[in-house]
């Protein structure tokens, strides 16, 4: 049947417009309270690296969609038709078949991660890291008795929205007002050498991944499934592993016989330079789960990935009606997303957009130290490839951070001159400090600078905080 010619939509105002967002949408972490005198900041198109409000002002996007997300950039038009004609080939179907679409990427996928195997897919960051929990909790019934179930998170380390992958986040305003919680997730120390929690930080890698032990053994080997980290710490601080930590991580969960579940939904598809965290440090683990670079937000899709030796736990007794991982993702059976997917890494290979984020990441980075060398506000700079984070504090001997209200400033000043930064937002009591940059794969050296020039401008125009006495 022919529906004719489908057309956009034009508003006829940019008041029209505003008019309908603070009448009927909900935004996603944000108060509404400050739309009485103001209009919600309402995005109209995009293309490479920029993007334009509806009042006609460009941004040099410096935080790939504002989540992390749009890794090769905007307006790609193949995305545009590969979308379009699988929509008109198959949209959909239950996932409990499969499709040559899907077929296809997973074999693409597993092709980048030497040692996986199966691809589970589902829609959103928070679905996969669910589908991982279930995953384990289903083992631990199966293979222990159910005592193996519980799953160790990382303090400043996030894993989504819903009530469970809040219970598995160490960001406790994160979670406020979201409790009572999923019981079975434990918390073990940070790994921020920075804000190092030891008085001596020789060996801090080594000391501090044998804090993650210390909690193994007072919870009880025997009761520990899981842990589940992200391979650089993204939204709670954009924190880099020290060096030997994952090597002494990976050695404790052999001797326990715990799996592993990196969290790559930020890191994943070359945005550190690799084309996943994990791959920058050597370690080896159980389940990965993605969504936000697996198709650069140009259509919904996450992936759960396991090795076989984790799939086969769930067909060894296929006389048993429960022998077998009971989950569907409504959605996550869409082909859109695995057509978006592969269109997605075609253009990362032919483009070279894994080594470009390592490259241009690099000089970004050097730049952003040399700017801390002569900036009194920076106190930290860290991150690998187009991950990139700014500490800011009031005072470097005592490395103070500055208030939220602060880092807040500095990416609204950002903003004014036509660059979106991103940064720590509610996430701590103390930590909300850090700004985060996460360009698209696609930035140029000559973006960097326009980058690195704005934020000089912006610390340049700044008032220091006064330091809060420590003395009584």
């Amino acid at each position: 049947m022919d529906y004719g010619q489908s057309r956009l939509i034009e508003p006829k105002n940019v008041q029209e417009v505003e008019s309908w967002d603070k009448e009927h949408v909900w935004h996603h972490i944000t108060q509404h309270a400050g739309f009485v005198d103001k209009a919600p900041l309402i995005m109209s198109h995009g293309k490479g690296e920029y993007v334009w409000d509806i009042k006609g002002n460009r941004y040099l996007d410096a935080s790939s969609g504002g989540v992390w997300c749009v890794n090769i950039g905007y307006g790609r038009e193949s995305m545009a038709e590969v979308i379009k004609q699988q929509a008109l080939k198959l949209n959909y179907f239950a996932g409990t078949a499969g499709s040559p679409v899907m077929a296809e990427f997973a074999n693409k996928l597993i092709e980048k991660m030497p040692g996986m195997k199966r691809v589970y897919f589902s829609n959103s960051g928070s679905e996969a890291n669910e589908k991982a929990y279930k995953m384990v909790r289903q083992i631990a019934h199966k293979k222990y008795g159910g005592k193996k179930y519980k799953i160790l998170y990382r303090e400043r380390d996030y894993h989504g929205t819903t009530i469970s992958c809040l219970s598995s986040t160490g960001q406790e305003q994160r979670r406020e007002q979201y409790g009572p919680f999923t019981p079975g997730f434990v918390e073990f120390p940070h790994c921020c050498e920075y804000r190092s929690q030891f008085d001596d930080s020789a060996d801090y890698g080594l000391k501090s991944a044998q804090e993650l032990e210390k909690v193994i053994l007072r919870e009880g080997p025997e009761t520990v499934g899981a842990i589940v980290v992200e391979p650089i710490t993204a939204g709670g601080g954009v924190i880099t592993p020290p060096e030997g930590y994952y090597q002494e991580v990976q050695r404790i969960c052999d001797k326990y016989d715990i799996l592993i579940h990196v969290d790559e939904v930020v890191c994943g598809v070359g945005r550190t330079g690799e084309w996943f965290g994990y791959q920058q440090y050597g370690l080896k683990p159980d389940i990965v789960t993605m969504a936000k670079g697996v198709a650069s937000a140009y259509a919904a899709i996450s992936c759960t990935v396991t090795t076989e030796e984790v799939f086969k736990l769930f067909q060894e007794n296929p006389d048993d009606p429960f022998d077998y991982f009971r989950d569907i993702s409504t959605f996550g059976a869409c082909t859109i997303g695995p057509a978006a997917a592969l269109e997605n890494f075609r253009i990362i290979e032919e483009e070279g957009l894994v080594a470009n984020a390592a490259s241009v990441g690099s000089y970004l980075k050097k730049k952003l130290e040399a700017m801390m060398a002569t900036t009194p506000m920076i106190g930290d700079v860290r991150g690998k490839g187009l991950l990139l984070g700014i500490e800011l504090v009031v005072d470097k001997e005592s490395k103070q951070p500055v208030s939220e209200q602060v880092a807040a400033e500095v990416v609204a000043k950002c903003m004014q001159r036509g660059v979106i930064i991103g940064r720590t937002n509610r996430s701590f009591e103390r930590f909300n400090n850090t700004l985060c940059l996460s360009p698209p794969l696609t930035l140029s050296v000559e973006q960097a600078d326009q980058l690195i020039d704005t934020l000089s401008e912006v610390f340049a125009d700044m008032q220091v905080e006064e330091p809060v006495s420590t003395t009584v």
